[in-house]
């Protein structure tokens, strides 16, 4: 075998990465030495990722863009595998009584809702004013680009195109690429205004690096550190062994879909194989619910998640997700459609910042600022641009936040079915375009329902 630089598939890998490294170190030291960023509360990784994007653009450094969307996807299933795997603590049982899970799934399809109603408004309005030839369903692409993020934008903007929306791929791809940029600006802003107003206060590296105790690094009955295997080497192994029954268990599912019902799999697969973090997660969670009956049985008398590990493992996929997602943004040509692309970039994000963070202080008593920072992150950008945003005020994942976006993912899924229906609707014909924005309304009251009065009956005692 060739070692040599002229094998470019031996050592592409790691260069790549050795370039994403050495951005982080820079953005870290940025942050420490500059005083004015610190202040700001720009997370690490998010002033790493727009370091990345202007060296890529400018082509200073020459970085692989099929690559870093590689490390994206890859990241955000090991990162929530990772934290899956966590024994959980005290804390979450509170939170099934108040069916968190659900409500964050209906927050999420609400959310999408309503970027629709607004995408739709503003698509309708133009077409019907200063644009005449414009596409009159391209608001959907709103709730696509910033709920769904770029694979969505650019499959229905695709779907469209096809139908006579000109540009309509790159407007998709632009939308999601704005929404990034909005998750991460305004999510800095948020987590600033609720700095300074002691609403929350940032912990200081000297201060948690000195609070940490044993406890904080092992639980009862784990792996010594004299076994032979490293502990962390146990950790990345539960970790890999789910993302690889991950990847045959979405092997298997698009499979048999595309067997039984080809139209229906062109739909679906894109959906399995963009939340496999959430089937990762509910394998990571029924091996570590299986470990909990072993260990009942006695047949099993060793706990091998480590807690404090895994956080660390779930860290470092967050950061090199965040990075290299943002380095990966791509603003498409939008020749005649800047003026839509504004509007809806603009007012999606102001609707989508009033709008969650009037919910989540309804729903997410005791951690709403929180709920609403990792919720505007993933609702504008992606679900890694939430985490990165979560972890600036809640580094440890102590409150339920970081879990809220997984299970509410996994009940958005069910509960965003008919996003499917008005997606197919709207371009029809107008008046089915009003059908579909009527439809919108329609569908966002029982969600509403379930998040302001949905709540698990207590037994009686």
């Amino acid at each position: 075998m060739d070692f040599s630089a002229e094998n470019t598939g031996l050592w592409n890998f790691m260069i790549q990465v050795g370039i994403l490294a050495g951005i982080m170190l820079l953005a870290n030291v940025l942050v420490r030495k500059l005083k004015f960023i610190r202040n700001a509360m720009i997370p690490t990784a998010v002033l790493g990722g727009f370091i990345a994007l202007f060296l890529r653009e400018t082509n200073i450094l020459p970085m692989d863009l099929e690559f870093l969307e590689k490390v994206t996807y890859h990241t955000i299933g090991i990162g929530f595998i990772a934290l899956s795997l966590r024994v959980p603590e005290k804390y979450d049982e509170r939170e099934k009584n108040n069916l968190a899970g659900l409500k964050s799934g209906a927050l999420i399809v609400s959310t999408y809702l309503v970027q629709g109603i607004i995408g739709l408004i503003i698509s309708i309005v133009l077409a019907y004013t200063v644009m005449p030839d414009f596409f009159k369903a391209a608001g959907i692409l709103l709730p696509m680009g910033y709920g769904q993020g770029p694979g969505q934008a650019n499959n229905v903007g695709s779907t469209y195109e096809q139908l006579g929306f000109r540009g309509g791929q790159s407007f998709g791809l632009s939308i999601a690429a704005a929404g990034f940029v909005c998750a991460c600006v305004v999510g800095i802003f948020y987590i600033n205004v609720i700095n300074r107003r002691k609403n929350i206060k940032r912990k200081e590296t000297a201060y948690v690096s000195g609070s940490l105790t044993v406890e904080d690094f092992q639980s009862e009955n784990e792996i010594p550190i004299s076994e032979s295997v490293d502990r962390l080497s146990v950790q990345f192994a539960l970790i890999l062994i789910i993302y690889l029954a991950t990847y045959l268990l979405s092997l298997g599912a698009t499979s048999l879909l595309a067997a039984i019902a080809p139209g229906l799999s062109k739909s679906l697969s894109p959906i399995i194989w963009g939340f496999n973090f959430i089937i990762g997660s509910v394998l990571a969670i029924g091996l570590r619910l299986g470990f909990n009956v072993l260990t009942k049985a006695k047949i099993m008398t060793r706990q091998y998640p480590n807690n404090y590990l895994l956080a660390r493992i779930s860290g470092l996929s967050f950061d090199f997700m965040t990075i290299s997602g943002i380095a990966s943004i791509e603003f498409k040509k939008l020749e005649g459609l800047w003026l839509p692309f504004g509007l809806m970039a603009v007012l999606g994000g102001i609707v989508t910042y009033y709008y969650l963070k009037w919910m989540c202080k309804k729903i997410y008593p005791g951690y709403e600022h929180e709920g609403m920072v990792s919720m505007y992150g993933m609702l504008t950008g992606t679900i890694s641009s939430g985490v990165v945003l979560l972890r600036e005020i809640d580094p440890s994942f102590k409150t339920p936040a970081a879990n809220n976006l997984l299970t509410g993912s996994s009940f958005a899924i069910v509960l965003g079915a008919p996003m499917l229906i008005f997606i197919g609707l709207a371009p029809e014909s107008d008046l089915m375009l009003f059908v579909t924005l009527g439809l919108l309304f329609v569908y966002l009251v029982p969600l509403l329902l379930i998040m302001l009065k949905a709540n698990r009956k207590k037994p009686a005692e």
